[in-house]
């Protein structure tokens, strides 16, 4: 006589051909589980959503969704594993939406972790304020050349920019050597530097000053 062909029968004969000592995990130990995936889910889309991430973690949300249903599809849960679960999938169903808006919001423009780094920076530019020396000898001026090179570096830094490899030395011989060929240039005395923020760019400016 013919098998018959249902969804009960299949999930029997896999469960039967299984390896000789591989143990499928309970419903409970399935929902304990899943518990934490959420959990851990949860977490991982924070990171992604505060930057520290450059990619939304869509495979764990993908391995999340097919444990949902997986669940929802098997009949063999008690009252209280169906309640269990039940309480699971909402939770994550308000965390798929939560996810979503956010998402839309920042394709929008509208992340609000986003538009407020946006602001700290806006504020801290606006706030910057041009800052002048006057250098006679900048290979023997170095505590002014010191003073030249942070407020560089805080520029740089309200406007993101890179400080990586930008060292003191390598900025005093750069100065040292610009300031030499204005004052041959031009036939000045001193030089004059300044540094301000632009339209959210550091602006360093240097001149011949006479006298």
């Amino acid at each position: 006589m013919a098998k018959p062909d249902n969804k009960l029968f299949r999930s029997q004969l896999r469960s039967k051909t299984r390896f000789a000592g591989e143990v499928e995990p309970s419903i409970d130990d399935q929902l304990t589980r899943l518990e934490e995936d959420i959990r851990r889910l949860k977490i991982e889309f924070d990171v992604f959503f505060n930057g520290a991430s450059k990619r939304p973690p869509y495979d764990t949300k993908g391995r999340v969704e097919t444990v949902i249903k997986r669940l929802g599809d098997d009949r063999t849960l008690s009252y209280a594993q169906r309640y269990r679960y039940g309480s699971l999938a909402s939770r994550y169903n308000a965390f798929r939406d939560l996810w979503r808006r956010t998402m839309q919001g920042r394709e929008e423009g509208r992340d609000p972790v986003a538009a407020a780094r946006a602001q700290a920076k806006q504020q801290a530019v606006d706030g910057f304020r041009r800052t002048d020396f006057i250098c006679d000898d900048a290979h023997k001026d170095v505590e002014l050349v010191k003073n030249l090179y942070g407020a560089l570096l805080e520029a740089k830094k309200v406007c993101g920019e890179p400080i990586e490899d930008f060292s003191f030395p390598r900025f005093h011989r750069l100065i040292a050597s610009q300031a030499d060929g204005l004052k041959e240039r031009l036939g000045c005395k001193k030089v004059f530097f300044s540094i301000d923020v632009e339209g959210g760019h550091v602006s360093f400016k240097a001149r011949g000053e006479r006298g």
